[in-house]
């Protein structure tokens, strides 16, 4: 055990959102501003400052508009939500060793809570949970993680943040916390991941735990 804290990423890291994700991201422009978005743009886009950013970048003028359509597309798709299998193996094996887990995410908690309902074991696990209504600044800015470590009562170099966009990465390395990019969200190519130099790349979940 290297970190005695290991906080995750929710989406595309911990749950396999990114299909649901995509699709009321199109559905939201298609119903408010009548376009088709390109897929690339919005992945480009997916795991950083949030929804409402996300929505700036869609039409500045119209972000409450998208943001309503696009919740009221996407909560009820959380009844078919998946989860990264693996995952959910990893999580209990790494507080059976010891280890204390956070979850620090963009999505608000209300949004969260639908997740935890499908996965209770996220919730079990979790003993620390920011998103994005606890923090002023989100990732890429360190804040949110900052904030998660001074719940815990504990430092950055104690911790790692496991997650698979660059806005992660980005995050963990401004806080001073080992940063982890994982291979399997589906949303960010590795390419993408590699980019941004992350201390450790893993492309299976059980790799985490030698990292780790």
């Amino acid at each position: 055990m290297r970190f005695p804290i290991v906080l995750f990423d929710l989406d595309g890291t911990l749950i396999d959102s990114g299909p649901i994700i995509l699709a009321s991201m199109q559905h939201a422009a298609r119903s408010v501003l009548g376009v088709e978005v390109d897929e690339a743009q919005v992945r480009a886009l997916i795991g950083g400052p949030g929804l409402v950013a996300q929505m700036q970048q869609l039409d500045p003028n119209r972000v409450d508009e998208l943001v309503d359509v696009y919740r009221a597309h996407n909560e009820p798709l959380h009844d078919q939500l998946q989860a990264f299998g693996g995952m959910l193996d990893v999580l209990p094996r790494l507080r059976a060793r010891g280890q204390r887990v956070g979850i620090v995410t963009a999505k608000r908690r209300a949004t969260v809570e639908l997740a935890f309902d499908r996965f209770p074991v996220l919730r079990e696990v979790s003993e620390v949970l920011i998103g994005s209504d606890d923090t002023e600044r989100h990732k890429p800015d360190p804040d949110p993680l900052l904030a998660a470590l001074e719940q815990l009562g504990a430092e950055p170099s104690q911790a790692a943040y496991v997650g698979d966009s660059p806005f992660d990465i980005r995050a963990a390395k401004a806080g001073g916390l080992f940063a982890v990019g994982v291979g399997w969200g589906g949303i960010h190519a590795d390419a993408v991941l590699l980019a941004e130099e992350p201390d450790a790349f893993v492309r299976h979940p059980e790799e985490l735990l030698d990292v780790l």
